[in-house]
C-alpha cells in the first residue's frame, strides 16, 4: 500500500482536482467571470459542470466557454452579458475511466456598491460637554464597504480619546467642545471591488457654550445596556467595542472575567475602545468586561463571547495506491462546533446509491478496502458539514501492479557545508510499495545506525555531515516485481566564516571610519560580500567605499548612524556579522528659552535641550548680556548639570538682562542658543563699594587715593559716583570728603611728608549710598632720607671676606618706608703692586632694618673703601664717611706660564712668569720634577727652592734622552699657591746614535718585522681591553697607586676661625707631548661656611670678585703634587702607550 504518493503521469490514475475557485466568489460585474477548475489524471479527464444542483449545458449559452484541456469556465460579461444572470452555485466534475473527482460548491455573486438614499439631514445643535453620535448608515454593499470620515477638503477628521469612529462607522463624541463646530462632517464608503467611493450628505454640528460647563460621569454610547452577546468563529478575529460619554473624557479598561487576556494575541485599538483578539479558539469563549472611568465615577458592560467553529480537518483522506489483492483504508476525520456530520461519495455519487464494490466497507468516517482488484479504482469524496460551513476532500483508490522505479535523476550532485544536515533524495514509485535501502560507495555495506535518518519518501538524511561523508551513495528500491538502484554524489565543503568581524565604532561627525569583514571559505566556492545599512542597501553615495574586505565611510554625517552588516553568500551557505556605528558630535543648541517668575533680584530660566548627537549632555552653561551697560558682551553666569532644564538666576538691579544657554558634552560645546527675551531689573542703591582702595603719595606733599571702580551692572542704578574721604591718622581731624564720577583716582595736595592717613571710598547713585565702606591706611608722599648711618665699623675676617657694622638712622629721618641699607665698597689698590687702576664700585643691598652685613669676594692683600646709605621708596639718603680697610695676604695664583727650552744631553732651561695675582709678597718659587720611563712610571722626585726675584733656571746633570715632568708654584708667607706642570725630554747621545747606525739594521730583517707585527697586534688587543674596563668604571693599577698617596698641598678649610682656605681641583697629570695638560675628574668638596648667606646682602652688580664674582674664591683650581717614589701618576692612555713603543 502506498499512501499519499504521487503517481507518475505515465501510469493510469483517477482524476485529481489541482485548482479551483474559492467557495465564496465575489466577482466584478464589469469584467468577465472566470470559474477555475483544473485536474490531472491518466487518461486525461473530461469536465462537466452543475449550476444550482442541475447540469449546466455550456454549449447552449453563447456567453459561456470552457478552456481547452481544462474545466475552467469563462463567462463573457464584457460583450453584452450581465453578471447578475449568472449568480448561483457551481460545481465542477473531472472524470476518466478510473473515476470522477468533484470541486467545492462555488457560490458566484457580483459585487454591489449602491448609492446612499436621499435624506434630509438636520443640523445638530449640542451643548458644550454633552455627548454626540453622528450616524453614517452606509448602503449595504457586497462586500461591505470601508467607512471613514473627512471634511470638504478631503482631509481625514482628527480622532482622539474624545472623538472616534465606531466599528459600525458612526462618529462618536464622548463630549463636544466649541472647536467641534463645523458644517462638513462627511461619511465616505469605499467599495474596494469596484474601486468606487460613495459620499453621504455633509452633517452640520453647532456647539453652544454654557458657563460653567457641567462635568458628567461616564455612560456607554455603545453597546447599550449592561450585557450583550457575541458569537465568533474559530480562527477569525474577535473585535469587541466600548465607547463611553462623559466629561472629563472617560478612559477604557478591558478584563476577562475568570481569566487573563491571551498573551501575544491581544491588541487594543481606537484609543483602547476596541479589544482585538486574533486567531480565536474555543478557549477564548467567556465574559469580557469593559470599564469606562473618569474622576466622577465609572460604568461597565459585560460581553459574553461564544466561539463556534466551522468544520476543520483532523485527518483528511489521502490517495491510496494498492496492488491487486492488498488491503487499505480511507480515513476522514473532522471537528467543529457543533460537531460536523461526515458523509461519503464515490465518483461524486452518494455512496449509498453508488455501484456496489465487494472490496469496500463503510464504517462511519472510515472506508475499509480488502483484497482489491483493478475494478476497485475510484475517487471517493468525504463531506464534513455543520451550520457554519463544510469541508470537501477527494481521495482516490488506484489499483496498480508496477515494478519499482526511481524518479531522482542519476548521479545527482549534492553539496552541503560541513556540520550541517545532508538530504539525499531517492524519490520512488512502485506497487506494491518498494523497500528502500542505502549504501555508501559501489561495494559498501548497507547504511544503518543512529548517524542516519531514513525518511518514508526514500530520502537519506545525514544529520551532521563531515568531510569524510563525501562520496558516492547508492539507493536501491525493490518489490516483488523487481529491483532498481540509483547513485548520487555528496560533496561536503568547509563552512564560510568571518574571521574578523566589524566592530562597534564611535566616530565624530565629518570623520572617517572603516569596518573590516575578513572571511575564510572553501576554495571551491566563490563568495560574494554584500554590505547593508539597517538591513537595507547602502546609500548610493560616493562617500561609501567598499573594498575587498572592508567598508570605509568618508566624511561621516549624522545620517550614517546605524547598524552595518557584512553578508557573505556562497551557493551553499551564508554568514553575516553586524556592528553599530554611532556618530557623535557637539550637541545642538538649546531652544525655546523662557523667563518666568520675574522678581527684583531673581528670575527662573527654562529651555528645551537640542539633540545631544549620541553623546550625553553633561552640563549647560548660562551666559548673560547687559544690554544697558555692555551690549554685545556675554558674561558667564552659572552652569547646571545636563539633566536640568531650569535654573533660578540671581540678578542685580538696573541691568537689562538677556540670557543664552550652551550645551556641553564630551565632544565639545554647542553653539549658543538664541537669546531669551530681555528683562530690565529695577534700580536700587549700590550693594558694594569700590575694591582695592589705596593711598600712596607720588610727591612729598601729596596723597594719591586710587580704587577699583564698580562695573556697570554693579552700579545698581543711574548716576554712579564715588564719595572719597580722608583724614590724618592719630590726629583729631574731621573727615574731608569730595564726590567724583567717572574716575578711579583722586589727588590730595598740600599734605605733610610721609604721614599716615585714614581713607575710605563709598559708591552712590541717584537712589542713594552704598553701605558704609571700611577704612584703609595710606601714606602721603615720601622724601629722600635726611641723615647717613653712623658708627660704621669693618671687621676683616680673612683675605677675601669682611663684615661691616653700622648704627641705624632714626625713623623720623627716613621720611618714607624704610627699605634697607646699601653698602658701596671698592678696591683702592693692591698692596703688592702699588699700582692704581680703574675704580669699580660694588653695591650690596641689605633689606629691612639690618645693621650689619658680609662683604664677600674681596681680593687678598688689598686696600678697600666703603660707605653706607639708608634707602626708602623715594631713593637713597646721604653716604656715611668713607671707611678704609685692608685685607691680609693670601696664597698666590699659579705662575702665569712655565716654558722649557734649550734641551741638551743633560740639561734643560726653565723660564716662568710671576703669578697674575700674587695676593701678597712672594717669598720663593718651588720646583719639583721627576723622570718618566717608557712604561710611564715616575722616578724619584727632586725639589728645588728658587728666590722670588728669579725668572729662569738651567737644570743640569740630567739623563740624556729622558722625559721629565715638572711641577712649579709660587709661595707667600701664607703658603703655596696653585701649581703649573710641564713635560720635556733631553736629547739623545750622538756617539751612541752613530754606533747604532754602524750595526746591522734589524728593522729590515723579516723575522724582526714579523715579531713587531705580533707585538703590535697584542698591544692593540690590550688597548681594547683597557678601553672596555675604563668605560665600565674600573680602576687601573697606576690609578690605585696614585690614590694611595694623598696630595700634600691640598689645604682644608680652617674651621677654627671660619675662614676659607684656597682649594684646588685634584688632577691626574699625564705625560703628554708638547707640554699638554690633562684635567682630572677628581674634585674636593667645599665645606660649609659658618657665615649665613643672608648676611651677604643683594649685589646690584651681580657677582663678587674683581668683576663682581666671589664664588671662585671658594673653589680655585690647583695642580696635584707629584707622588714620591717610582710610581705612575696616571692610567695608561693609548696615545702614550704608542709613544712609549715608538
Amino acid at each position: 500500500m502506498i499512501s499519499a504518493l504521487d503517481v507518475p503521469l505515465d501510469l493510469s490514475q483517477p482524476p485529481t482536482i489541482t485548482q479551483q475557485s474559492p467557495k465564496d466568489y465575489i466577482v466584478d460585474p464589469r469584467e468577465n467571470i472566470v470559474i477555475q477548475c483544473e485536474a490531472k489524471g491518466k487518461p486525461p479527464p473530461s469536465f462537466s459542470w452543475t449550476r444550482n444542483g442541475t447540469h449546466f449545458d455550456i454549449d447552449k449559452d453563447a456567453q459561456v466557454t470552457m478552456k481547452p484541456n481544462s474545466g475552467t469556465l469563462v463567462i463573457n460579461i464584457m460583450n453584452g452579458g450581465k453578471a447578475e444572470a449568472y449568480e448561483g452555485v457551481y460545481q465542477c466534475t473531472a472524470r476518466n475511466e478510473r473515476g470522477a473527482a468533484i470541486s467545492n460548491n462555488i457560490v458566484i455573486r457580483p459585487s454591489r456598491s449602491p448609492l446612499w438614499t436621499k435624506e434630509k439631514l438636520e443640523p445638530h445643535q449640542v451643548r458644550e460637554g454633552d455627548s454626540l453620535v453622528l450616524h453614517c448608515r452606509p448602503p449595504v454593499g457586497l462586500p461591505p464597504p470601508i467607512i471613514f470620515w473627512m471634511d470638504n477638503a478631503f482631509q481625514r477628521l482628527h480622532q482622539s480619546e474624545r472623538v472616534s469612529q465606531g466599528l459600525n462607522g458612526d462618529l462618536y463624541f464622548s463630549n463636544v467642545q466649541p472647536e467641534d463646530t463645523r458644517e462638513d462632517y462627511i461619511c465616505y464608503a469605499r467599495f474596494n471591488h469596484t474601486q468606487t467611493i460613495q459620499q453621504k450628505q455633509p452633517i452640520s454640528v453647532k456647539v453652544f457654550s454654557t458657563k460653567p460647563v457641567t462635568e458628567k460621569q461616564p455612560t456607554l454610547l455603545t453597546p447599550t445596556g449592561s450585557t450583550s452577546t457575541k458569537v465568533e468563529l474559530r480562527g477569525n478575529v474577535l473585535l469587541l467595542e466600548c465607547i463611553a460619554a462623559g466629561l472629563p473624557t472617560p478612559g477604557i479598561h478591558w478584563i476577562k472575567e475568570g481569566g487573563e487576556l491571551p498573551a501575544n494575541r491581544t491588541f487594543f485599538e481606537n484609543f483602547k475602545k476596541t479589544l482585538k483578539i486574533i486567531d480565536v479558539s474555543e478557549a477564548d469563549s467567556g465574559n469580557y468586561k469593559c470599564i469606562a472611568r473618569n474622576i466622577l465615577g465609572s460604568v461597565h458592560h459585560v460581553i459574553s463571547v461564544t466561539v463556534k467553529a466551522a468544520p476543520y480537518w483532523i485527518t483528511a483522506p489521502r490517495n491510496l495506491v494498492l496492488s491487486p489483492g492488498e488491503d487499505g483504508t480511507l480515513i476522514c476525520r473532522a471537528n467543529g462546533n457543533p460537531k460536523p456530520n461526515i458523509s461519503w461519495l464515490a465518483n461524486g455519487v452518494p455512496i449509498a446509491i453508488a455501484p456496489e464494490d465487494p472490496s469496500r466497507k463503510v464504517d462511519g468516517d472510515t472506508i475499509i478496502f480488502s483484497h482489491v482488484q483493478e475494478r476497485s479504482s475510484a475517487v471517493y469524496q468525504c463531506n464534513a458539514s455543520n451550520e457554519y460551513g463544510y469541508l470537501l476532500a477527494n481521495a482516490f483508490v488506484n489499483v496498480l501492479a508496477e515494478p519499482p522505479r526511481i524518479l531522482t535523476p542519476a548521479n545527482k550532485l549534492y553539496q552541503v557545508i560541513a556540520d550541517s544536515p545532508a538530504l539525499l533524495d531517492c524519490a520512488y514509485f512502485g506497487s506494491p510499495k518498494p523497500e528502500i535501502e542505502w549504501f555508501k560507495g559501489v561495494k559498501g555495506s548497507i547504511l544503518r545506525g543512529n548517524e542516519y535518518v531514513f525518511h518514508d519518501n526514500g530520502t537519506l538524511e545525514i544529520p551532521v555531515a563531515q568531510k569524510d561523508s563525501t562520496g558516492t551513495y547508492t539507493c536501491v528500491a525493490r518489490n516483488e516485481l523487481g529491483k532498481i538502484q540509483n547513485e548520487v554524489q555528496l560533496e561536503v565543503k568547509d563552512p564560510t566564516m568571518i574571521i574578523k568581524q566589524p566592530e562597534y565604532k564611535v566616530i565624530q561627525r565629518y570623520g572617517q571610519v572603516s569596518f573590516e569583514c575578513i572571511i575564510k571559505h572553501d576554495s571551491t566556492l566563490l563568495p560574494t560580500v554584500i554590505w547593508l545599512k539597517d538591513n537595507d542597501e547602502l546609500p548610493d553615495d560616493e562617500r561609501f567605499l567598499v573594498g575587498k574586505d572592508n567598508l570605509t565611510i568618508m566624511n561621516v554625517t549624522d545620517k550614517d548612524d546605524g547598524t552595518y552588516t557584512c553578508i557573505v553568500n556562497t551557493t551553499l551557505d551564508s554568514v553575516s556579522a553586524s556592528a553599530v556605528l554611532t556618530v557623535v558630535a557637539r550637541p545642538n543648541p538649546p531652544f525655546d528659552l523662557e523667563l518666568t517668575g520675574q522678581l527684583e533680584r531673581s528670575v527662573e530660566l527654562s529651555w528645551i535641550p537640542g539633540d545631544e548627537n549620541n553623546s550625553p549632555i553633561t552640563n549647560f552653561v548660562i551666559e548673560y548680556e547687559d544690554g544697558l551697560h555692555e551690549p554685545g558682551v556675554w558674561h558667564y553666569q552659572t552652569e547646571v548639570p545636563g539633566t536640568q532644564t531650569t535654573v533660578q538666576l540671581k540678578l542685580s538691579p538696573y541691568v537689562n538682562y538677556s540670557f543664552r544657554v550652551i550645551a556641553v558634552n564630551e565632544i565639545g560645546r554647542s553653539q549658543p542658543s538664541e537669546p531669551s527675551e530681555q528683562y530690565l531689573t529695577k534700580s536700587a542703591n549700590p550693594d558694594e563699594n569700590p575694591s582695592n582702595v589705596q593711598g600712596i603719595g607720588s610727591e612729598p606733599d601729596n596723597l594719591v587715593i586710587t580704587w577699583e571702580p564698580l562695573k556697570g551692572f554693579q552700579s545698581n542704578g543711574p548716576g554712579l559716583q564715588y564719595k572719597v574721604s580722608w583724614r590724618q591718622k592719630d590726629v583729631d581731624d574731621e573727615w574731608t570728603s569730595v564726590i567724583v564720577a567717572n574716575v578711579s583716582k583722586y589727588i590730595v595736595s598740600g599734605t605733610p611728608t610721609f604721614v599716615p592717613y585714614e581713607i575710605k571710598v563709598q559708591a552712590l547713585n541717584d537712589l542713594g549710598y552704598a553701605p558704609e565702606p571700611s577704612e584703609v591706611i595710606g601714606h602721603s608722599g615720601e622724601d629722600l632720607p635726611m641723615v647717613a648711618p653712623g658708627n660704621v665699623q669693618v671687621h676683616v675676617i680673612n683675605s677675601t671676606l669682611a663684615k661691616v657694622h653700622w648704627d641705624p638712622v632714626p625713623l623720623k629721618t627716613v621720611r618714607g618706608h624704610l627699605q634697607g641699607y646699601k653698602v658701596y665698597y671698592w678696591k683702592v689698590q693692591s698692596l703688592s703692586r702699588r699700582s692704581r687702576r680703574h675704580v669699580e664700585k660694588k653695591i650690596l643691598t641689605f633689606r629691612g632694618n639690618k645693621t650689619f652685613g658680609m662683604l664677600p669676594g674681596l681680593e687678598p692683600y688689598s686696600s678697600y673703601k666703603l660707605n653706607v646709605r639708608v634707602v626708602n621708596g623715594k631713593g637713597e639718603g646721604p653716604a656715611s664717611p668713607d671707611k678704609v680697610f685692608k685685607t691680609p695676604e693670601g696664597v698666590p695664583s699659579s705662575p702665569s706660564f712655565l716654558k722649557i727650552t734649550n734641551p741638551t744631553l743633560d740639561s734643560l732651561t726653565l723660564e716662568w712668569g710671576s703669578p697674575t695675582h700674587p695676593n701678597g709678597v712672594l717669598t720663593s718659587y718651588v720646583l719639583k720634577f721627576q723622570p718618566i720611563n717608557n712604561t710611564h712610571e715616575l722616578g724619584p722626585l727632586v725639589e728645588i727652592r728658587i728666590p722670588a726675584n728669579e725668572s729662569s733656571l738651567i737644570l743640569k746633570n740630567l739623563n740624556y734622552s729622558t722625559r721629565y715632568k715638572f711641577y712649579f708654584n709660587a709661595q707667600t708667607s701664607v703658603g703655596s699657591g696653585s701649581q703649573i706642570t710641564e713635560e720635556a725630554v733631553t736629547i739623545m747621545d750622538e756617539g751612541k746614535m752613530a754606533m747604532a747606525s754602524r750595526q746591522v739594521d734589524i728593522a729590515t730583517q723579516g723575522w724582526f718585522i714579523g715579531l713587531m707585527c705580533a707585538v703590535a697586534l697584542l698591544i692593540l688587543i690590550l688597548l681594547i681591553v683597557c678601553f672596555i674596563r675604563r668605560n665600565k668604571g674600573g680602576k687601573y693599577p697606576v690609578k690605585e697607586k696614585e690614590d694611595a698617596h694623598a696630595d700634600p698641598e691640598i689645604q682644608p678649610m680652617k674651621e677654627d676661625d671660619g675662614t676659607f682656605g684656597e682649594y684646588s681641583d685634584a688632577e691626574d697629570h699625564k705625560p703628554l707631548k708638547k707640554g699638554s695638560r690633562t684635567p682630572s675628574d677628581r674634585t674636593v668638596k667645599k665645606e660649609d661656611s659658618d657665615d649665613s648667606l643672608v648676611d651677604y646682602g643683594e649685589g646690584v652688580n651681580g657677582q663678587f670678585n674683581e668683576d663682581g664674582s666671589f664664588i671662585g674664591q671658594y673653589s680655585g683650581k690647583k695642580e696635584k703634587e707629584p707622588a714620591e717614589g717610582n710610581e705612575s701618576s696616571e692610567a695608561p692612555s693609548p696615545v702614550n702607550a704608542m709613544n712609549s713603543f715608538v
